[in-house]
């Protein structure tokens, strides 16, 4: 899509090393949204550091089907790939999901509708929502109904799944808070919620059928300590931020150095929140 007509939906697929899946993911998505969708789409396949022939299959594909593209990107991390993807996007709403299509394409309707209506600002795929259908192991099951209980407990956390591959949100709001998002892994996801809901943004919770994936290579137990770590971050920068009301913020380069969290909403946050229900572009 050229930067004059700019797409209306752009979905991100980061992958890495997925090159067994990606080329059935990528088309069965491409033909979906054909069939049920009259709105002009892209996918972009956000290549993080790929060690395998991902990147190769991402690319076949961008000169098979019209819309696809690829971005590849030399480290890894699911929410630096987002980052690079959404910040560059043109797209009314931007979006992303798993590669593996864990989540029911079906759900994508509820997902984006409200976004392009201007009915809600982000919109995220709920595995504990009622109405939810989900097939995976106690395990896993029970990790992440813990995860986000500790949300909940520790952040006050309002929405029910923080880490369902299956989100999507304006896009110039998306951009703005993307300033303020520090992690570039997993917990990418939480903190955009987080700052979010601490802004008094609008997010829209879809039930979705979501099978797990038996292949999938996620450290379960890596991926929850750094969880941890993220959560404690954000409740300190939080604290600190009560203590600091009033201060001046620090000058810096938004090149050189990203701004830190944004946690005094008195202040900061109102201003930010000002500024995203505002429409303006970061």
């Amino acid at each position: 899509m050229s930067p004059q007509n700019p797409p209306a939906v752009e979905i991100v697929i980061p992958v890495y090393n997925e090159q067994h899946v990606l080329g059935a993911s990528v088309r069965t998505l491409h033909s979906y949204l054909e069939r049920h969708f009259n709105f002009a789409f892209a996918i972009t396949v956000a290549d993080n550091a790929s060690t395998d022939a991902t990147l190769q299959v991402a690319t076949a594909l961008s000169r098979e089907l019209h819309g696809v593209t690829v971005l590849h990107l030399a480290c890894k991390g699911r929410g630096r790939a987002l980052r690079a993807a959404w910040s560059a996007s043109e797209a009314d709403v931007v979006a992303y999901m798993d590669v593996d299509l864990s989540t029911d394409l079906t759900a994508l309707a509820a997902l984006l509708q409200p976004l392009l209506d201007r009915r809600a600002d982000l919109a995220i795929g709920s595995r504990l929502a009622p109405g939810a259908e989900v097939s995976r192991g106690v395990k896993r099951e029970a990790i992440s109904r813990a995860y986000n209980l500790l949300l909940r407990l520790s952040l006050g956390a309002a929405f029910s799944d923080a880490q369902c591959g299956f989100k999507a949100g304006r896009r110039e709001i998306v951009q703005t808070l993307l300033h303020e998002v520090e992690d570039d892994a997993w917990f990418f996801d939480t903190e955009l919620l987080y700052l979010a809901q601490r802004n008094g943004l609008a997010i829209h919770e879809v039930p979705v059928r979501w099978v797990d994936d038996p292949d999938s290579r996620v450290d379960i137990l890596a991926t929850a300590r750094e969880d941890i770590r993220g959560i404690m971050r954000l409740r300190r920068a939080a604290s600190a931020g009560t203590e600091r009301a009033g201060a001046p913020a620090t000058a810096r380069s938004p090149v050189q150095q990203r701004p830190k969290l944004a946690v005094e909403e008195r202040q900061v946050s109102a201003q930010l929140r000002r500024q995203l229900l505002g429409g303006q572009r970061p």
